[in-house]
């Protein structure tokens, strides 16, 4: 059988791995140093216009490069004598003014690339510009520290780069149920019993068995442990607002995973930027609030960082029709009861002093924020999972 048609009957294009000792119970694996500390990890896919969502409305530079889609003053909710948040943001911007939020500025890499794939790809694989990585850092993760693909979820069913590693892979899933019964299947059990310990040596077939055995085990794991939790927190009605009550109800049902990865797409605003961005901001804010007050309420928020990213800005001058390019660095939020330095965390840029292409010059790079949370949040050896010598920052 194929491996392309194995994935697409079993549905196990999410799932994972190869650990040394698979047919042990899941809880067993477990490490036991491992704290309660959840990180969760959203992408606003796209490209997301920081300078619209961030506002140097005291900037006539601001004002020149984007005479029809500037946002005005009188409808930013003003955060200092600087900038202040676009006016879909009222929600998010309650969760800045009660110091649960830090704002960094003017994030990205050396040598920044403009394609939207290979942006994320060095954003999830914390690699270099000019480096190519297989297995991305949430997947790193897996192999030396969590030893288990349960240590990562991405709300999702397709699995990303972010959390695939050499050896484990987390687990993508909309639906624990769903996934539960996925592996419950005729077909799936039939494929079970015919494995055969020669088969679990050959290089595809092997993976493929040894996929199968251990999705079946992590699902009925996530399946048993969230079914008696159910968050009564109302969400708002989309789909980004389902993915994180999905989130929420699986921090809260007290499942061991650690870390979350979920996105918003739809922010590569290239036409009529202002009324897309305007709707894509108002649903990130409104999600984000129900997320934090639900676990609040539920006392997990405090065990919780939450990091928001893109995978590059735009451009600083807006375009002919009526929107932005894809630009360079940006702003990254952070969320959580714990931070050491809530607000805005450095200056905006000065819109003066751009690199070559006329974009926005990173100030502080991604990868000193991985660096940040790995060591301090998760409290985790970066030496296997960031390349590279970074600088943590005083964040958490």
């Amino acid at each position: 059988m194929k491996r392309r048609t194995f994935i697409k009957r079993s549905g196990l294009a999410s799932s994972v791995l190869f650990v040394p000792n698979f047919l042990k119970a899941h809880n067993e694996l477990w490490p036991v140093t491992l704290g309660n500390k959840k990180l969760v990890i959203i992408q606003l896919s796209g490209g997301n216009d920081g300078l619209n969502t961030i506002v140097p409305y005291t900037n006539d530079v601001y004002y020149k490069n984007r005479v029809s889609i500037a946002q005005k003053k009188q409808d930013l909710l003003l955060v200092d004598g600087e900038v202040g948040f676009h006016s879909a943001l009222s929600n998010f911007k309650n969760l800045f003014d009660d110091g649960f939020v830090t704002i960094m500025n003017n994030v990205g890499y050396p040598n920044p690339v403009r394609s939207h794939f290979r942006s994320t790809d060095i954003w999830q694989t914390a690699s270099a510009s000019n480096e190519i990585l297989k297995t991305g850092w949430v997947g790193r993760y897996l192999d030396g520290v969590a030893k288990d693909p349960v240590g990562a979820i991405e709300v999702d069913d397709m699995l990303s780069t972010l959390m695939k590693g050499k050896k484990i892979n987390g687990i993508a899933t909309k639906n624990a149920r769903l996934l539960y019964n996925t592996t419950k299947e005729p077909y799936f059990a039939k494929v079970l019993e015919n494995s055969k310990d020669k088969h679990l040596s050959e290089h595809n077939l092997g993976y493929l068995y040894k996929t199968a055995i251990d999705a079946k085990s992590s699902a009925a794991y996530i399946f048993e442990k969230t079914k008696v939790y159910k968050s009564l927190w109302e969400y708002p009605k989309n789909s980004f607002g389902k993915q994180l009550k999905t989130v929420s109800e699986f921090i809260n049902s007290g499942l061991k995973t650690q870390i979350y990865y979920t996105s918003l797409g739809g922010f590569d605003t290239h036409a009529n930027q202002v009324n897309s961005q305007k709707k894509l901001l108002g649903t990130y804010s409104d999600a984000i609030a129900a997320f934090v007050n639900d676990l609040k309420n539920a006392g997990t928020f405090k065990d919780t960082i939450i990091l928001t990213f893109s995978e590059f800005g735009r451009r600083v001058k807006q375009n002919a029709a009526n929107g932005t390019d894809h630009g360079a660095a940006n702003a990254v939020f952070l969320m959580g009861e714990n931070l050491k330095n809530p607000g805005m965390f450095n200056k905006p840029s000065s819109l003066l002093d751009l690199d070559s292409n006329g974009d926005i010059k990173y100030e502080i790079d991604f990868r000193q924020i991985y660096t940040s949370l790995l060591k301090k949040w998760l409290h985790t050896d970066t030496e296997a999972i960031i390349s590279g010598n970074f600088e943590p920052l005083d964040l958490v």
